[in-house]
């Protein structure tokens, strides 16, 4: 059952128009399913920050998440030079964008064709501002996606935790997406940074019961033997590790960093030694400061543990919230010091 989550920019009013509202916390997610030809059923899941641009961490929680984008262009403002910069750095390279300013409004569209360009998401593709048509468009995206996201079904696995709570007759329940790999019931499981370990007693995808959840899924896991101790502050999900040295975990425990990060194209400002940044990386949301600048490497300290990814896709954003735009750039290369 593949899903692609998209990252969403836009009204409440056009995501209703593309999908069925479904969970409004700090990110709203709208889910249209449909089934294909081969009978297959396909899904396409919306993730709206709804407090954007005001609140900048619900955004980059979707983009963590998300393997496409879609942008609703009401004005040419700071907000959509922010919005195309975090895209662009995320490498959403895959989306679509429709203008679709307020009545009596008009937006430019050779400036907004323009802006995507510089922003390096040539890849993106104008729609009509309506809901049937921007969804086909989506769904013919997905299909392209299918073999990007099997692939990612096959690496280690990683579930970052977003809400856990007890319920009566199950236990704990973690709740969070399926980055990369594959979860089944039985597996055994470990929470980092805590590592304790306990057993996926059943597993829910779209508020059914499901034997396996897959890369891109949203997963409701009911956890036999864990305590909720070790799922707060940015827990994620692998399996556990076969040896006691965990030598086979995809994640590595770190407090400092070595790091590349690819500047975006509308970023001005430059890092110093002692500047405060912010790493958002598999739903962490982690601070730290700058303690050196070589070319283009920097050192970051962090203030608290980051679970950085040992291979594979570094999935990372370096952001300072009182630069504009705040995204600084997408990291290339993670090195835990």
């Amino acid at each position: 059952m593949p899903v692609l989550n998209i990252a969403m920019i836009g009204s409440d009013e056009l995501a209703k128009d593309i999908a069925k509202a479904s969970d409004q916390r700090d990110v709203h997610t709208y889910v249209h399913k449909e089934t294909s030809e081969d009978g297959e059923p396909r899904i396409l899941s919306l993730i709206r920050p709804a407090k954007y641009p005001e609140r900048l961490a619900p955004f980059l929680e979707a983009l963590s998440v998300s393997r496409a984008g879609f942008l609703e262009v009401k004005m040419v403002d700071a907000s959509l030079g922010e919005a195309l910069v975090a895209f662009s750095s995320a490498g959403i390279t895959k989306g679509v964008y429709t203008i679709n300013p307020s009545e009596g409004e008009w937006v430019d569209s050779e400036q907004v064709s323009t802006l995507i360009q510089q922003a390096g998401l040539g890849n993106w593709n104008m729609v009509p501002a309506d809901g049937v048509e921007i969804r086909s468009r989506l769904m013919l995206m997905l299909e392209e996606m299918i073999p990007q996201l099997k692939e990612e079904a096959t690496r280690p696995l990683l579930v970052p935790v977003d809400q856990y709570f007890n319920v009566k007759g199950i236990g704990l329940v973690a709740i969070g997406y399926v980055q990369q790999g594959t979860v089944s019931v039985h597996d055994e499981l470990a929470a980092m940074p805590a590592l304790g370990t306990a057993n996926a007693r059943s597993l829910q995808v779209m508020d059914d019961d499901v034997k396996q959840a897959l890369a891109g899924d949203r997963v409701g896991i009911a956890m036999r033997n864990a305590e909720e101790s070790w799922l707060g502050g940015g827990a994620i999900l692998v399996h556990k590790p076969t040896d006691d040295e965990s030598e086979d975990s995809p994640l590595q425990v770190t407090s400092r960093t070595s790091m590349k990060v690819n500047k975006n194209p509308f970023q001005r400002r430059d890092l110093h030694v002692g500047d405060v940044v912010h790493i958002s990386s598999d739903l962490q949301f982690i601070v730290g400061r700058v303690s050196k600048v070589e070319n283009d490497e920097l050192i970051v300290d962090w203030d608290s543990p980051l679970l950085a990814r040992v291979d594979g896709p570094v999935n990372a954003l370096l952001n300072q919230l009182d630069s504009n735009p705040r995204i600084i750039g997408g990291i290339s290369e993670l090195i835990p010091l």
